[in-house]
C-alpha cells in the first residue's frame, strides 16, 4: 500500500465527514433499522434489507476514513523553499507551445485534475515530484510521453 498524503484542508475536510457519520448517520441509521425490524418478518423486508446495506456501507467508510486519518501524511509547507516540487507545491508548466498550465501536487484521495489538484501518483505528478525550476519533466502517459519545462514553484 502506498503512503497516503492529505493537505491540511484535505484532513480537515475528512475528519469533518467522520464527524457526521459517527455522530448524525449512525444514530439515524439505528433509528431505521429499528423501525424496521418493528415490521416483522425480516427475511422479506426491504427496509430491513436497505437499512443493513446502508449499515454496512458506513461502517465501511468510517473504518476507512479512520484508517487514512490515522495513517496519512498531512503536506506541510514547513521548508518555505520553493526551489523543488514536492508534495503540496502549485506548480507551473508549459509543454511546448501550449498554455501555461498550473498544477497542485496532492495525494491520491485529494486528487481532482479538472480542477489542477493531480495526484503524486499520476504519470504527471510521479515526472514533476523534485524536478527544479527551468527542468523538463517527462511523463509517460496512457496517450504518449508529455514534456512540461516547469515556469514557476510556488
Amino acid at each position: 500500500m502506498s503512503e497516503s498524503f492529505l493537505t491540511p484542508e484535505g484532513a480537515t475536510k475528512l475528519k469533518a465527514e467522520l464527524e457526521d457519520l459517527i455522530n448524525i448517520k449512525r444514530p439515524e441509521l439505528a433509528v431505521r433499522l429499528r423501525e424496521a425490524i418493528k415490521m416483522g418478518d425480516l427475511s422479506e423486508n426491504a427496509d430491513y434489507i436497505m437499512a443493513k446495506e446502508d449499515q454496512a456501507f458506513l461502517e465501511g467508510r468510517i473504518l476507512e476514513l479512520e484508517g487514512l486519518l490515522r495513517t496519512a501524511t498531512i503536506i506541510t509547507d514547513s521548508s518555505g523553499k520553493h526551489d523543488v516540487v514536492q508534495m503540496g507545491s502549485r506548480v507551473t508548466v508549459q509543454e511546448g507551445g501550449s498554455s501555461p498550465e498550473v498544477f497542485t501536487l496532492v495525494g491520491a484521495k485529494e486528487a481532482s485534475p479538472r480542477v489542477g489538484r493531480i495526484s503524486n501518483e499520476s504519470p504527471i505528478g510521479k515526472a514533476l515530484l523534485n524536478k527544479k525550476l527551468g527542468d523538463t519533466a517527462v511523463a509517460q502517459t496512457p496517450g504518449g510521453e508529455i514534456r512540461f519545462k516547469i515556469l514557476k514553484i510556488e
